[in-house]
């Protein structure tokens, strides 16, 4: 077979493959590649020295056996018998369930988790949006500090055991998102600086020099970066991508980046025959990433919305720190302008960023489905001290209040795996490094940022040890038991509404009813036909809904139909679903 690599830099390659090793040649149509041909097959070990340095992996590598240090193995897709007869899923309609395939079971292997996946049919998601799976350092981790764009994570299972997670997903009828991380690598395991110009200091990031996508080398970085996420679509068969702080990606050309991305992708799924689509996050709040190509957009399929997750958590929480502070001032007017216009800071002043941040939605040319609702993520959680979810702190009720904004609005749900059952689990940040001294930086850089909020050292687990990860795994006994049997059934509820009822997904922002009571918290929104309303506040409440929806789809407490009056009566920390006759 033949094996590649780009080395602009180097005055010689050798090719390390099992059996002996074979200088490469530099290859006369494209400046910068070295080729070389030698017998191989699918598991053959091999590696690229530059000049006189040891044998690395290979900047494409398809497999790390050993880890990001050791050699690639070869990988031969086409020997994979698919199953599954695959037409794909398209993301209007969604229901998307994040999931962490090191935490989603105890065994924290891609097998382990497709055992698992008949519960979120039962559940009716659409989507398993998978936490990245490049190789990384040691066995757990949440996987954003991975190297190897076209690998995955050994200790997961390796390419096979992502093909036959992605096959059993598709034979259920679920698709399958995959989080890529494009906008820094490593540290531990990142090769590519040895190789050529992958990353540029012309920019700044907060991992340091900027992944190079328009500084002189930049047209291989970014082939190499379009490269990867075409192969997960189309040797995996993954029908979506997550692309992780697309506002770290800096670009400067006048063809950016993503824009080059949505056009390769939208290209594939044509030559395939089935939808595929990408999914940004980012805090610009800028919507040319979601309006199409044709009308000067970057042509992205949709992206998260944390202004939808921030109003909702302070809403229910009442916590003002940090990038809350905006939202808490009025929560339940921040709620509803998310829910007609998507944004909250569309070009208002933001007190988190000493500025004014954002810009306004078209609403007629930019569809609800383009932006994802959640009310927890891996973020949200996470990244909190030591990784609470709202289950750690708000009762039952404003459980179901967080579940029914999230899965009856207009935005398209996403989920965090566990909080369909109000896991009483944390989900903290943990890892494990095999280099001490960068172990060592991450467990006092992480109790360092806590110290600042008043934190003491003792109370922030340490990224390290086990047992951090050991208890941010679901606990699979739960659902069967109280409350959390309860918040479930209620989630099913939703989320079957949410497909029975036309309503429930019609894109037009602009057709959205919101009414609110600050003070006695209390929010109703109206989509067609069908009317939600939940009160937040501890004391019952008369919501003025102005027509008279006779008949209840689901209510978390028991309640009548709303009076002559049109007055709907919710009992405290409760919420209802209604429709027309």
């Amino acid at each position: 077979m033949q094996f590649e690599v780009w080395a602009p830099q180097a005055g010689r390659v050798t090719l390390h493959c099992e059996g002996g090793t074979r200088a490469m040649e530099g290859d006369p149509e494209r400046a910068g590649w070295w080729v070389a041909e030698a017998e191989a097959r699918d598991g053959t070990r091999y590696g690229f020295a530059l000049d006189d340095g040891p044998a690395l992996p290979d900047p494409r590598s398809r497999r790390q056996p050993d880890g990001p240090d050791g050699l690639s193995a070869v990988v031969d897709h086409g020997r994979h018998a698919w199953r599954a007869k695959w037409s794909g899923r398209p993301l209007p309609g969604a229901v998307l369930y994040e999931l962490h395939v090191g935490t989603y079971t105890p065994e924290g292997t891609l097998d382990a988790a497709a055992e698992r996946l008949g519960h979120l049919v039962e559940l009716g998601v659409t989507h398993v949006e998978l936490m990245p799976l490049c190789p990384f350092p040691g066995r757990h981790g949440w996987g954003y500090e991975g190297v190897s764009l076209w690998a995955v994570h050994e200790p997961y299972g390796g390419p096979e055991g992502l093909k036959r997670f992605v096959d059993r997903a598709h034979e259920l009828g679920l698709g399958v998102v995959l989080d890529v991380v494009h906008n820094h690598l490593g540290p531990s395991g990142n090769y590519l600086p040895a190789f050529g110009p992958y990353f540029t200091h012309t920019h700044q990031t907060p991992w340091g020099a900027a992944v190079n996508l328009d500084a002189p080398g930049s047209d291989e970085v970014r082939a190499y970066l379009v490269g990867s996420a075409l192969a997960w679509l189309r040797d995996y068969r993954i029908d979506g991508l997550r692309l992780d702080a697309v506002h770290a990606l800096v670009d400067t050309r006048a063809y950016h980046f993503l824009e080059e991305l949505s056009t390769a992708v939208d290209g594939l799924a044509a030559e395939v025959g089935r939808p595929l689509f990408l999914i940004a996050e980012s805090d610009l709040n800028d919507p040319r990433l979601v309006t199409p190509r044709a009308e000067g957009g970057f042509g992205l399929h949709a992206q998260w919305n944390d202004d939808f997750h921030h109003a909702l958590h302070t809403a229910l929480t009442g916590e003002g720190q940090g990038y809350y502070a905006d939202f808490a001032r009025a929560p339940m007017k921040a709620l509803a302008k998310t829910l007609t216009g998507g944004y909250f800071h569309d070009g208002t002043y933001s007190s988190f960023r000493g500025r004014c941040h954002g810009r306004p939605l078209d609403r007629t040319r930019v569809a609800a489905h383009r932006l994802l609702g959640y009310s927890q993520t891996h973020d949200q959680v996470g990244n909190r001290a030591v990784g609470d979810r709202l289950s750690a702190s708000l009762s039952p009720g404003l459980l179901a209040c967080a579940a029914t904004l999230t899965l009856t609005g207009p935005l398209t749900p996403m989920l965090f795996m566990g909080e369909e059952w109000a896991a009483g689990t944390p989900w903290q940040f943990f890892t494990d490094h095999t280099d001490p001294e960068l172990a060592e930086a991450v467990r006092q850089g992480r109790r360092r940022e806590f110290a600042a909020h008043g934190w003491a050292a003792e109370d922030v687990p340490d990224p390290q040890d086990p047992a951090t990860r050991n208890r941010s795994c679901l606990d699979w006994s739960e659902p069967e038991r109280e409350p959390h049997a309860r918040v479930l059934a209620w989630y099913r509820r939703l989320i079957a509404l949410r497909h029975a009822q036309p309503d429930l997904t019609d894109p037009d922002l602009a057709d959205i009813r919101v009414a609110y009571d600050e003070e006695a918290r209390w929010l109703a929104f109206r989509r067609g036909d069908v009317c939600v309303a939940v009160n937040l506040a501890g004391e019952p409440a008369a919501i003025p809904l102005g027509t008279r929806p006779a008949r209840i789809l689901a209510a978390w407490e028991p309640v009548d139909v709303p009076d002559a009056e049109g007055l709907l009566r919710v009992p405290g920390e409760s919420c209802v679903v209604l429709a027309q006759p």
